[in-house]
């Protein structure tokens, strides 16, 4: 449980530097960016699996890059169900994935499968 919500105060952070790097993404408050993480996760985890398997034909064809459409396709229905996230266009969203796939990425290098911050040394 953890785990999980170190992960989404990640997506949190990754929401939030893509509110600030594009101009097309409006989150109203905190509390309202705080659910919309937790709304990705959730919908990452259910309906994410479900898109990637029905779209595995396309996604091959495309090397995988169809899997951004379908990261940007997530964003979209976090910001359909969730006043106060607003997403202006489907380029935008497909942006803010790829934003919040990066800040998701360099956090995974501090905190490990089990939710924890971890520390390497050598």
């Amino acid at each position: 449980m953890l785990g999980f919500l170190i992960r989404a105060l990640v997506s949190a952070l990754g929401l939030w530097v893509s509110t600030k790097l594009l101009s097309g993404l409006k989150v109203d408050s905190t509390e309202t960016l705080l659910l919309a993480a937790l709304l990705l996760g959730l919908a990452n985890a259910i309906v994410r699996p479900i898109l990637t398997v029905l779209t595995f034909p396309i996604t091959i064809v495309t090397l995988g890059l169809f899997l951004l459409v379908i990261n940007g396709l997530m964003i979209e229905l976090v910001a359909f169900f969730l006043h106060g996230f607003k997403v202006e266009g489907f380029g935008t969203a497909v942006l803010a994935a790829i934003i919040c796939g990066l800040v998701s990425w360099v956090a995974s290098w501090f905190i490990g499968p089990s939710g924890r911050w971890e520390a390497y040394r050598r």
